[in-house]
């Protein structure tokens, strides 16, 4: 020791004393050449096959240290590799949610374009209802048939459930047009001809936002219904959309 004197903590000397009595148990249990050679002789063994026998049983357990070495390395390396492919997992399972969630948002926003035209068409119905009244005050079902279709489409929610409003809505403003054509004074009214502009420009600018919805849903579900996006998708959540069905426009 470099210092005899030298003070040993307390807290590490149990430490200190196990592994010293380690070592002194190693040495006191190990042979010598010479010791393995004497005892060799006294069962009349020859010296040669003796030294032969200490390099063949050190060898082999060279070998076997050598084998557990590469066991521990190809561990390591199975967990180097493991690593990276939950690393790689993770990265592209945040890729892809990012890349449902931008989709889904795009329907939702493709969906609120739809429900804006919807909306305005609806808010038209109380100006036929005014028309209808100003014209021809004996149209009470007319007039009925108008305001249901747009109470049912108000409570709508879904796209499925407004897509069957909106088919009542077009069943009343149709209703409403054939009113109109039976009516030629109706038809030379300038409200009317306004009206009959707002409510063709709402049905053009519904059909565009239609279609645009329509085809966000359909990158959507073709998105998260395909392997191995599915698994994503049913971890985080994403469901399969409904499409906006054509409905026929008011005539």
């Amino acid at each position: 020791m470099n210092n005899p004197q030298q003070r040993i903590p307390e807290e590490i000397a149990p430490e200190v004393l196990e592994l010293a009595s380690r070592y002194y148990a190693d040495h006191t249990q190990s042979y010598s050449t010479s010791d393995l050679i004497a005892a060799g002789q006294e069962v009349d063994i020859p010296v040669e096959f003796i030294q032969q026998a200490i390099q063949d049983v050190q060898a082999k357990h060279q070998q076997q240290q050598a084998a557990q070495r590469q066991l521990a390395h190809l561990r390591q390396r199975l967990l180097i590799i493991g690593a990276g492919v939950v690393a790689a997992f993770a990265v592209w399972t945040g890729w892809t949610y990012n890349s449902m969630q931008s989709s889904s948002n795009r329907v939702d926003a493709a969906w609120a374009q739809v429900e804006n035209q919807l909306q305005r068409r609806a808010d038209l119905i109380p100006n036929l209802v005014n028309i209808t009244q100003a014209y021809a005050t004996q149209e009470q079902e007319l007039v009925a048939l108008l305001e249901r279709s747009r109470q049912t489409y108000l409570q709508a929610d879904t796209p499925a459930e407004k897509a069957e409003a909106t088919t009542q809505v077009n069943q009343a403003i149709d209703s409403f047009s054939k009113y109109a054509t039976a009516n030629p004074q109706l038809q030379s009214s300038q409200l009317f001809t306004n009206l009959q502009y707002e409510l063709t420009g709402t049905e053009n600018r519904l059909a565009v936002e239609r279609m645009r919805y329509n085809q966000a849903v359909q990158t959507h579900n073709q998105k998260i219904q395909s392997f191995p996006n599915l698994l994503v998708a049913n971890m985080f959540g994403f469901e399969k959309q409904e499409f906006f069905p054509v409905t026929g426009d008011f005539k």
